[in-house]
């Protein structure tokens, strides 16, 4: 299938070193040697509006996107026109099919390549491994969709008139383009978008591809064709790097990009997808924040701490800040409880303090020599060590230990001020008994998740009894109408519906 190119203008058919590319309305970047002798007749150049980053796309590349977002257009038109019966069968089917030993041992076997390949390469692990418990949530979510599903046609509401009536319904928005990390199970979240007569495409990070196509080849492909569904429905795209990513989140028939992950990549292609006039969610990133204010109970900010480092996750806890009225009494705590999360996983643990409130610690914690997980590969480092205030809101991306910061605050608004400044704009607790003071933080506090607990709770599944799609920071702008949860249920447009009973009627 060839690209169809319908924007005016001549074909780029060469780049040449130190050519002029215009970028932000008044800045510009220069091609680079290695860019320009790269580039040949059919490849894409794509200027990253925010800072002049130059993005080469092959030819081969931008074919093979093209004709998956090709293609899961094609079905939109049997997947509208599907039952709510035949939805909710390729749900069960799916999860019928994940629960049957014979084809999860395939998968399994495909899993275990991925992780072997991964460890040669000194990656992590923890997130990429099949467990029994992936199974299951799989195979949960898959159930939900199949009730979600079943239950869609129902009208959202209904206005009787005098002779006439609206009922409002969901419809579909059209292709969702998802860019996922190395976790397998992404798959299985993704096809959520087909309980609202969505349909996708997907980028799977290369370090889970395998078992990707293994989940794809062997249980959602056979559920889809059971199903009456066409095979392109949901796109599964090839090892191609990350100028995959690219091509997908810069085509405009997308209705929706959605990234997860974290850190420079995510942030990139959400600006891809916003330059391109795609709506786009990026998942949230920059940990949990938590405050405890004058009035927080001992024992509930242990409880907190602790059951918010059980994994590193997006909704771990990242960055602790203690009023210094409390600050001789919690600190303690909070290392201990710090301590009692990591010997859990059989670590130490990692303290990060802002500079000025080491005062409030054991000096001796800064001269402790720990074992702390890299990649896999233990390393030796202090416990505790300082950072200046520019890195307050720096996610600690750990697998194995425990790692987080500690800053002591003047107060309950000096502690918001910080976080409104500093974090990702995404989870905010505050441990504090007073009412009052709760209420001033969730008026002020620059998040879309607030809470006074631990910091976990803040899962599509574990909230909302849905799975999952991504969560949103505040950060990259607030959600219209929704919350910073999004679900399958959640990527819908609303319709408008009029049946008239009076045929005389007029206005």
């Amino acid at each position: 299938m060839a690209l169809q190119l319908t924007a005016p203008g001549e074909p780029l058919l060469l780049l040449e070193a130190g050519m002029i590319v215009p970028f932000g309305a008044d800045r510009f970047a220069r091609v680079g040697a290695q860019l320009a002798a790269a580039f040949k007749p059919g490849d894409a150049l794509i200027i990253c509006q925010s800072d002049g980053e130059l993005l080469h796309v092959t030819a081969s590349t931008r074919r093979t996107v093209y004709q998956a977002i090709s293609g899961a257009q094609a079905a939109l038109r049997s997947v509208s026109a599907a039952s709510a019966e035949a939805i909710g069968q390729f749900f069960d089917d799916f999860a019928d099919r994940l629960d049957t030993d014979d084809v999860w041992s395939e998968i399994e076997l495909a899993n275990l390549r991925d992780v072997a390949r991964a460890r040669d390469v000194g990656r992590d692990v923890g997130r990429l491994t099949l467990r029994l418990e992936t199974r299951r949530e799989m195979v949960h979510g898959l159930r939900t969709w199949s009730a979600m599903a079943r239950r869609a046609e129902a009208p959202i509401s209904m206005i009787e008139h005098e002779g006439w009536s609206i009922e409002a319904h969901r419809d579909s928005v059209g292709t969702i383009g998802f860019v996922f990390e190395g976790r397998p199970n992404v798959l299985v979240d993704a096809c959520g978008v087909i309980a609202s007569r969505n349909t996708a495409v997907l980028r799977i990070g290369d370090d889970a591809s395998e078992t990707a196509t293994a989940i794809y080849d062997t249980a959602l492909k056979p559920a889809l064709h059971l199903a009456g569904l066409p095979a392109s429905t949901v796109g599964l795209l090839p090892r191609l790097g990350r100028e995959a990513a690219w091509a997908l989140f810069t085509d405009k028939r997308l209705a929706l990009a959605v990234a997860r992950g974290s850190g420079a990549a995510v942030q990139r292609l959400g600006d891809l997808a916003a330059q391109s006039g795609i709506p786009v969610s990026l998942h949230g990133v920059g940990g949990a924040w938590l405050i405890a204010d004058t009035s927080a109970s001992e024992e509930r900010f242990a409880a907190a701490v602790e059951s918010s480092l059980d994994r590193k996750v997006c909704n771990t806890l990242n960055t602790c800040l203690i009023v210094k009225p409390q600050a001789d009494k919690l600190v303690p705590v909070f290392v201990n409880q710090l301590r009692a999360a990591a010997a859990r996983l059989g670590k130490t643990g990692r303290l990060h303090v802002l500079a000025g409130s080491e005062q409030y610690l054991d000096k001796a914690l800064f001269d402790l020599q720990v074992l702390v997980d890299r990649g896999g590969q233990d390393r030796t480092e202090p416990f505790a060590s300082t950072l200046t205030l520019d890195r307050l809101g720096e996610e600690w991306e750990w697998e194995g230990t425990p790692e987080v910061t500690l800053a002591v605050v003047d107060d309950l608004e000096h502690g918001i001020r910080l976080l409104n400044e500093y974090s990702p704009r995404f989870i905010a607790t505050l441990i504090a008994q007073d009412p009052a003071a709760q209420d001033l933080f969730y008026k002020i506090v620059d998040a879309p998740f607030v809470g006074d607990g631990f910091t976990r709770w803040v899962d599509g599944q574990f909230a909302l009894q849905e799975p999952e799609l991504g969560l949103s920071n505040w950060a990259f702008g607030r959600p219209l109408g929704r919350s910073s949860i999004l679900t399958g249920a959640a990527v819908h447009t609303v319709r408008l519906r009029m049946r008239q009973s009076d045929g005389q009627l007029r206005r």
